[in-house]
């Protein structure tokens, strides 16, 4: 582990046969149509879907947020709010962007605020956000630079993990010259203030730290069987239990598994396929779903429902397609999502051009 001196920066599908009852097949379509939306308008004026059921239905607002001009979203990876309730989304930058910053900040209304994090551009992945004591900060994972950054909400550097040489499988391998891939994707905080890195794209570990992030062990490692792991992409600690629990998103594994804090496996939440990461308000968790959905679990873990769902598959292509062929009210791919202080959803998608959607609770 290398941990850089605190600094400062101002700176992831014919033809068409004729009905004989027109009237009929048109009010037919209006009636499928008419129980997926609302009354409320977006800005071209067309009617806003409607997804979930029940005590969780959500208005969908796509591209939420009035980017200014010079920035241009490349693939959105994380999202969260602080306790003024302003909404952080972590992206990677588009080509076309006159801006390189990585971070950009709304307030609850969608307002720009600032945008900062030039030195992320094209790593730009997981984001974490925590109070300690009076102040807020931000803790960032780097896919490209293979770096945590830990930082306050205006960007200013705390402190910065590198290669976890520490940690016997990498520092082993790095003596032999021949230096396992690390490229880590998120982190958990627990209760204590011990840091969790899962390196997701790199060799599939987890990496634990102190509050001063120094090291103290490593677990998990490549595999399928129970507590290996296969892209850890996404990690959090669950407290709403009497002890804590670290919870991982074991992505190509297509499940969710449980640890001790000590790294010691205890199970296996189902009910999800391709999860990316977690956030949880008062005791419902949202996991956003590579595959074209976003998931919520209630206290026991069971799946309440998928919000948003593409069944059609392709969400592979679509992701790399114009917006205009992003159909309403389905994901294509959600890679972070966070609750706001109003049981609103934000989700940011892994999508070339960038997309955040808010999912306004209608249900309070």
């Amino acid at each position: 582990m290398n941990k850089s001196s605190k600094s400062s920066t101002k700176k992831k599908p014919g033809s068409r046969s004729v009905s004989k009852k027109p009237a009929v097949a048109k009010r037919a379509r209006a009636a499928v149509a008419s129980a997926a939306i609302v009354g409320s308008a977006s800005k071209s004026g067309s009617r806003r879907p409607v997804i979930g059921e029940g005590a969780h239905r959500y208005e969908v607002i796509h591209d939420w947020g009035e980017l200014p001009s010079h920035i241009k979203f490349g693939n959105t990876h994380g999202v969260c709010e602080d306790s003024q309730g302003n909404i952080y989304v972590h992206h990677t930058v588009h080509d076309t962007s006159e801006s390189h910053d990585t971070m950009v900040v709304f307030d609850s209304r969608g307002k720009f605020v600032r945008s900062w994090g030039k030195q992320f551009k094209g790593g730009a992945h997981g984001l974490h956000l925590r109070k300690e004591g009076r102040q807020e900060f931000l803790y960032l994972c780097d896919t490209v630079r293979a770096v945590v950054t830990k930082t306050t909400l205006k960007g200013e550097v705390v402190w910065t993990l590198e290669y976890p040489k520490d940690s016997e499988p990498y520092g082993a391998a790095l003596r032999r010259g021949e230096p396992l891939k690390y490229s880590p994707t998120n982190l958990a905080i627990a209760p204590n203030g011990d840091i969790y890195v899962a390196d997701g794209y790199g060799s599939s570990y987890i990496n634990q730290y102190s509050s001063k992030a120094e090291f103290i062990r490593t677990f998990g490692g490549l595999g399928s069987e129970a507590g290996q792991l296969s892209c850890p992409h996404g990690i959090w600690v669950d407290t709403r239990g009497k002890t804590p629990v670290l919870v991982v998103a074991d992505r190509a594994n297509h499940r969710i598994q449980n640890f001790t804090l000590a790294g010691e496996h205890l199970g296996f939440v189902p009910g999800t396929n391709l999860p990316c990461h977690f956030h949880e308000r008062n005791g419902t968790v949202v996991i956003p779903d590579l595959g074209a959905r976003v998931t919520l679990l209630d206290a026991e873990n069971k799946v309440i429902l998928h919000l948003g769902e593409d069944p059609t598959g392709n969400w592979r292509e679509l992701r790399r397609q114009p917006r205009e062929q992003f159909l309403p009210g389905k994901f294509i791919c959600p890679h972070g999502a966070c609750f706001d202080h109003e049981g609103n959803i934000f989700v940011a998608e892994w999508v070339e051009i960038g997309r955040v959607t808010k999912l306004r609770a209608l249900e309070r």
